[in-house]
């Protein structure tokens, strides 16, 4: 790949994102995951967090075994949806004495799922925006929140996303992390807008390297994302070679990281689905350096 070469050069800068496990198998696979993914120099991963703090317990578990046993830089993602803000500041000291310094602040999804009608709880904040300001109002925590390229699928339209963005970022935001995206034209129009309306925090284009692309396009419709064309050609005749589909998985995700490079993005979130070949297969297309050394122990 043409980028190959020039990698080290480029200051290209990385994050993942992890989700709890839900069984025993899972959790193996996860650190599994994580033992391979771990040698990558990543700025730091996040981790994911149910609507209504459903995934409370198994999240500050996770957060708490990458915090103790890995070398990552750990962010936990939070949520205020079916909370008020008194129960939203217990789960924030909660993570807060396990040692996280850095939330990844989300409205969350209504109770019912992506698609129902969202309710502000009484007592609670109404949106990420009301929950940054909150947290900064709390203590001094990194910040991170969400982006949408293609338009959240509550929103009315790409400018009130982006007025929610200000917002986010005029609370305290540090950075924004974008839904998942293949167009990159698309997001090189998001982000002039983006700065055309006096947001100056970075937009961190978020990556999925495609493990299935049918099941992709069923989660993409939930949360709006749009599958371009040229997948389904790049894929077509793979169904039944898996080696041959995730070799075009790596080329596709390190193309756009690649295309994205060149206009001048270095920051990228990558969504690892708890799995490492394929992660791997595309920074190693990138021609990114691994670790040197490992720590000792670390997600052992």
């Amino acid at each position: 790949m043409a980028l190959k070469n020039e990698a080290r050069g480029r200051n290209i800068r990385i994050s993942f994102e992890f989700f709890p496990p839900k069984s025993e198998e899972m959790e193996g696979q996860l650190w599994h995951t994580v033992s391979q993914l771990q040698d990558w120099d990543a700025d730091f991963v996040s981790v994911t967090y149910g609507a209504g703090g459903t995934t409370k317990a198994p999240t500050l578990s996770t957060v708490t075994r990458f915090l103790s046993q890995t070398p990552f830089a750990t962010a936990s993602h939070l949520t205020c949806v079916g909370a008020t803000k008194e129960e939203t500041h217990q789960v924030v000291d909660t993570f807060r004495k396990v040692g996280v310094t850095h939330f990844v602040a989300l409205r969350g999804d209504a109770p019912g799922g992506a698609g129902a009608p969202y309710q502000p709880h009484p007592g609670g904040y109404a949106n990420a925006a009301e929950l940054v300001a909150g947290l900064r109002e709390i203590g001094d925590f990194e910040i991170s929140v969400s982006a949408y390229p293609e338009k959240h699928p509550e929103s009315r339209d790409t400018a009130a996303d982006i007025d929610m963005l200000k917002r986010k970022a005029d609370n305290g935001a540090n950075r924004a992390l974008t839904q998942f995206f293949f167009d990159n034209d698309n997001f090189e129009r998001y982000l002039e807008r983006v700065r055309g309306a006096g947001i100056s925090i970075p937009v961190v284009p978020g990556i999925m390297p495609i493990q299935n692309l049918t099941q992709l396009k069923r989660f993409a419709g939930a949360c709006g994302t749009i599958i371009p064309a040229f997948l389904d050609e790049r894929f077509a005749g793979f169904d039944d070679k898996p080696e041959e589909r995730a070799k075009v998985a790596a080329d596709v995700a390190a193309e756009q990281i690649e295309d994205l490079v060149r206009r001048g993005i270095h920051d990228f979130h990558l969504y690892t689905m708890n799995r490492a070949p394929l992660v791997s297969a595309v920074l190693d297309n990138l021609g990114l350096s691994r670790r040197e050394t490992k720590s000792a122990g670390a997600a052992a």
